[in-house]
């Protein structure tokens, strides 16, 4: 199966993390706690230490790397700031992949998490061939729920207290997507470019 390493877009750059990424994931998390905890279980244990982010950044690339699941960095076009965090999850099973993101705070509403998605769909459907992409969201987060559908995934379901976050049961959105649906889909239309570990093209 191939999988792609980065992942070049109209306005970022999408990548495996790496260790030594940790300095730039510390500094747009600690700049967005606040944003995050509403919807993120994981933003409660935030901040943390420089080690953890590290401990953490390795971990995901050992699952890169082993393809047990694929979390990418987003980063600004030059690569010098970290714009959020993004992942084509293998939680589906092995005919789908699970879109999940979020995005530095003071980056909001200017079309990264529609982008980051957009490629990554490409990605799930050009690259790994997979049948089906999911994006599932808080139901309450109205930002999140509207990037599916400007991608033209369809909101297939929604889970009552399926999740947690702040502490509270919340009810989770499923947005799906089929290989069959995605030629016509805005998702489609991105222009990005994908290149292997070795830094081939996949595209």
């Amino acid at each position: 199966m191939q999988i792609a390493y980065r992942i070049v877009a109209p306005h970022l750059v999408l990548r495996c993390w790496q260790p030594a990424d940790a300095p730039l994931l510390k500094a747009a998390v600690d700049a967005s706690i606040e944003h995050l905890r509403p919807w993120m279980p994981w933003a409660q244990n935030e901040p943390t230490e420089l080690d953890a982010k590290v401990a953490t950044l390795r971990r995901w690339r050992g699952e890169f790397d082993l393809d047990k699941d694929y979390v990418y960095g987003i980063f600004a076009p030059d690569e010098t700031a970290v714009l959020g965090s993004t992942g084509l999850h293998t939680r589906p099973g092995p005919d789908g992949r699970e879109i999940g993101y979020w995005v530095r705070a003071d980056q909001i509403n200017r079309g990264i998490a529609t982008e980051t998605a957009a490629a990554l769909t490409k990605v799930a459907f050009g690259i790994i061939k997979v049948q089906r992409v999911e994006i599932h969201c808080d139901a309450r987060n109205v930002r999140s729920a509207a990037v599916p559908r400007k991608l033209g995934f369809v909101h297939e379901a929604t889970l009552r207290r399926r999740s947690h976050a702040e502490g509270e049961p919340r009810d989770t959105m499923v947005w799906t997507l089929f290989a069959d649906e995605y030629p016509s889909s805005a998702a489609a239309r991105v222009a990005i470019q994908a290149f292997d570990v070795l830094g081939q093209p996949l595209l």
